[in-house]
């Protein structure tokens, strides 16, 4: 509980919590010192080694003037430290794909604290948070969030749509169970023909906590939730 207790904390008082710069800021600081139309151009969002922001986001950009079509750009401390234009490379759904930023409702902090606990929820230890924002498959913004102990070994990955702050899948938490596994019939008439046991049992109690962490997430989504279009237009 005080994990995710902190996390809200992190998004409440910003200037008092937070040591580095959310996705969010890393953007605006791209449309600022070089152009304002890049941040309707980015591929992707990444930052690691966050405790909980990582002290760097690497923003790879659409650019056909650009060598190979891409621009690398990173950002520290509110200002672009490396700009490089290296070999295409897909970071999307399509090669080039691009993040709608109108619908995208969820800062990196946001995004923390909807993985803090659906992380909390699957017992899930952690001290090192690394971040990937980017298209899925049908072109919508996701937050890639993978979790690390002190020793940096893998704790898990969390997915958690960038739009309405669905939890869609766990990777190392809950048995690795998805929505689709936890809300489909056919999952759960398929449960009851087996007639019960301790594996469907066991299956059970695994569909019924990540469901239970994902209406919780939902909750916590309404409470963290930020308009990329509002916060780069604001004054």
């Amino acid at each position: 509980m005080w994990k995710t207790l902190a996390a809200l904390l992190l998004i409440v008082t910003p200037a008092l919590a937070q040591e580095h710069a959310t996705a969010y800021e890393a953007l605006r600081v791209v449309g600022m010192q070089l152009n304002r139309d890049f941040v309707n151009h980015v591929i992707s969002v990444t930052g690691v080694d966050g405790t909980p922001q990582p002290k760097t986001w690497k923003i790879l950009l659409d650019d056909p003037r650009a060598r190979g079509g891409v621009r690398e750009i990173e950002i520290a401390n509110d200002r672009i430290v490396s700009e490089r234009t290296p070999v295409r490379s897909v970071a999307g759904s399509t090669e080039g794909a691009t993040i709608n930023t109108a619908r995208l409702n969820l800062d990196s902090n946001g995004a923390y604290a909807v993985a803090s606990h659906t992380a909390e929820k699957s017992n899930a230890r952690f001290a090192i948070v690394s971040y990937a924002l980017r298209t899925d498959e049908q072109g919508d913004p996701v937050w890639i969030v993978t979790l690390q102990n002190e020793s940096a070994r893998p704790v898990g990955t969390i997915y958690i749509g960038a739009n309405r702050g669905a939890v869609t899948r766990t990777e190392g938490m809950f048995a690795g169970a998805s929505m689709q596994e936890v809300e489909t019939d056919r999952d759960a008439k398929r449960d009851t023909e087996e007639g019960g046991g301790i594996i469907s049992s066991t299956k059970a109690r695994i569909k019924q906590a990540f469901r239970r962490g994902q209406d919780e997430a939902r909750d916590i989504f309404e409470r963290v939730h930020r308009s990329f279009q509002d916060f780069i237009n604001r004054d």
